[in-house]
């Protein structure tokens, strides 16, 4: 079981001891000055925990909390290319450590060893950053960005990634869409991750998958018939069907479809998004998936008798948690904001902060995690609030450790959803299953 000592522990070696190796390493530190790598870092991760859009001024102000008497002319001249590579080398070490929780308080989970959702958001970023991250380029020329992949296990809490790669790379390039993941794992993806090769691999491990059905993949009934959906499904005449299939031209993937009719105004909105869609990539939307629209068509490999066609598609709704994880650090952390023109600042404000909320994470998994009804968004205010007293603690560890002790404890007290009646939240609609 993961304890604060140890997120305490995480903490510290990432933004004081990796941070005065990779500060030497990378060339930021050239010699014995006041600034070191781990006041520079610190000072980064820890201002904008407390305010995203901090100024120089305000900055500075966090320095001298952490023992650094610095002007905000002197800081500004510290943002540089080996500065943004310092913060990138940073961040990198720090998620690539692991804390989870090690509870699950859902029932409707214990079916599956873990709970895989991959997803990426994108940062669009000034076009004088395509040499670093370069974007998918537009009418007006070559475009810069950001694209963040990450995975949630669902049942721990634990965030691996994000990953950071080129805005114009494919979904099916993350690591996680890669990854082998151990048998008996729930896999859940958006469409930019179906791929039959990967879900034939799963299979073969014993690993299962729920996943959206892409408009266009071949479908045959268990004798072999090819089945048109567009016309086959109105046929069909079942609230909720559920009925074995493969899938593939080539594959014949073994499987459950289940189609459900959704509501004409969500069709509608469908239909709305994916012409806008058309217009922004000044393609064409074929008939078939304008008309597809009026369902929601699910392919899972999880046998009927672990889970009800109810509950696949109320497991389907929970790949949202990685959407709303994005959202909250748009949001409340900022990402994709700043407030200078400085490329290296740019990139080190993103880093800085990518850093700030993978820390953040380690607590929601450990005070959170094990209550259904959290709600991230107030646990992001209360870490918001708190940014300062860890940063007056960060020079002491015993201290440290009992600022983030208290912090832990603001976040187990407090930070609830309230139960809603006309659209349940995702911890409603599974304990409903339960």
């Amino acid at each position: 079981m993961i304890s604060i000592a140890q997120v305490t522990e995480a903490m510290q070696t990432a933004l004081s001891q990796e941070a005065d190796r990779l500060g030497h390493e990378t060339g930021f530190i050239r010699r014995q000055v006041k600034w070191s790598g781990h006041t520079f870092v610190q000072t980064l991760v820890l201002g904008l925990m407390a305010n995203p859009d901090a100024s120089y001024s305000q900055l500075a102000q966090t320095a001298v909390a952490l023992g650094l008497h610095i002007s905000p002319q002197g800081l500004e001249q510290r943002f540089t290319e080996s500065a943004a590579t310092l913060l990138r080398r940073v961040f990198e070490a720090t998620v690539a450590q692991v804390i989870a929780a090690s509870c699950n308080p859902l029932p409707i989970l214990d079916s599956f060893q873990s709970i895989h959702i991959h997803d990426s958001t994108i940062i669009s970023l000034p076009a004088s950053l395509q040499a670093w991250w370069p974007g998918v380029g537009s009418a007006q020329g070559e475009t810069a960005a950001l694209k963040l992949q990450v995975d949630l296990d669902y049942k721990t809490g634990q965030v691996s990634g994000p990953v950071a790669q080129p805005g114009r790379s494919h979904d099916q390039t993350s690591p996680f869409h890669r990854q082998c993941l151990p048998a008996g794992a729930l896999r859940l993806a958006d469409l930019g991750f179906f791929n039959l090769n990967r879900l034939a691999e799963d299979q073969s491990a014993g690993v299962f998958w729920i996943t959206r059905f892409k408009v266009g993949t071949r479908v045959y009934s268990p004798e072999g018939q090819e089945l048109e959906l567009v016309t086959w499904l109105p046929g069909q005449n079942k609230p909720v069907l559920d009925v074995p299939v493969t899938v593939g031209q080539k594959l014949h993937l073994p499987c459950r479809l289940i189609a459900v009719r959704v509501p004409q105004e969500v069709a509608d909105q469908r239909r709305r998004r994916l012409k806008e869609w058309a217009r922004k990539k000044q393609k064409a939307v074929s008939d078939v998936r304008l008309k597809m629209a009026d369902w929601t068509v699910v392919v899972t490999n999880v046998p009927a008798e672990r889970l009800s066609a109810e509950q696949v598609l109320t497991l389907l709704h929970v790949r949202w948690q990685v959407e709303l994880l994005f959202k909250l650090w748009k949001s409340q952390a900022k990402i994709d904001e700043w407030r200078s023109q400085n490329p290296w600042r740019i990139l080190c404000d993103i880093y800085a902060k990518l850093i700030g909320l993978a820390m953040s994470q380690w607590l929601y998994a450990v005070c959170l995690w094990p209550y259904p009804d959290r709600s991230l968004f107030q646990a992001a205010k209360i870490v918001q609030a708190w940014a300062m007293a860890l940063t007056l603690a960060f020079h002491d560890c015993d201290q440290l450790l009992k600022t983030v002790t208290m912090l832990a404890t603001c976040l187990t007290q407090g930070c609830r959803q309230q139960k809603r009646r006309a659209h349940p939240a995702t911890f409603q609609r599974l304990h409903s299953l339960c």
